[in-house]
Formats: structure tokens, C-alpha cells, sequence
């Protein structure tokens, strides 16, 4: 996984979530969020490794600094594998689907952050 997302949970100076990466096989969980309900985080976990393996490339879920969720896609140089269309699409739509359950990751980070 990138360096400077294991070795350090925040990014762009936000905070990651979780990560999930198709290259080394590989999901991060930032243990700050270990109060989250067990159900969320499987929930979590089961969505962005199902990502990276139809999509390829990395799955990011963090908060940006002024606190609101993300979601980013993103892949090495040179990645003929990864489906850019398909995984924006598909980011879209857990944006729909799981509406419910971003605003209560929402009000987590808020609420404890």
C-alpha cells in the first residue's frame, strides 16, 4: 500500500477512514474509528474491498478538513486494469445507496472528532 497511507491516517490533510487496495491485497481500517458499531465496519470493509476487486486500483474513505466524508479512487501510473468510468459510477451510486449510512458516519466524526 502507499507509504504515506499506512504510515499515516491523515491525507490531504483529512483523515482516512478506510482503505482498500487491489494491488497489494490489502484493506486499512483506522483503529480511531474502532467505536464505530462492528455492523458499520463490516459494512464498510465488505463495500470498498468489493470496489477494488471489480474496479481495481484503491478505494479511500476519509473526512476532509472541514470534516465532510469522501470517497477517491485512485491507481498507479500506467493501470490498464482499472475501470475509471465504472468506478466513478459506481461511487455515484453508494453515494444513493448507502445515503443512510454516510450522514451517520457524518455525525460520528462530528460528534467525536
Amino acid at each position: 500500500m502507499e507509504d504515506y497511507l499506512m504510515d499515516n491516517e491523515h491525507y490531504d490533510n483529512g483523515v482516512i477512514l478506510a482503505v482498500s487496495n487491489s494491488y497489494d491485497k490489502l484493506y486499512y481500517f483506522n483503529e480511531d474509528f474502532d467505536a464505530l458499531p462492528e455492523q458499520v465496519q463490516k459494512e464498510i470493509q465488505i463495500m470498498m474491498v468489493m470496489h477494488t476487486e471489480e474496479m481495481g486500483g484503491m478505494l479511500i474513505m476519509g473526512f476532509d478538513v472541514e470534516g465532510k466524508l469522501f470517497i477517491k479512487s485512485k491507481v498507479k501510473e500506467f493501470d490498464g486494469y482499472h475501470d475509471e468510468i465504472g468506478s466513478h459510477l459506481k461511487i455515484k451510486q453508494y453515494q444513493i445507496d448507502k445515503e443512510e449510512l454516510f450522514e451517520a458516519l457524518q455525525e460520528f466524526y462530528n460528534c467525536f472528532f
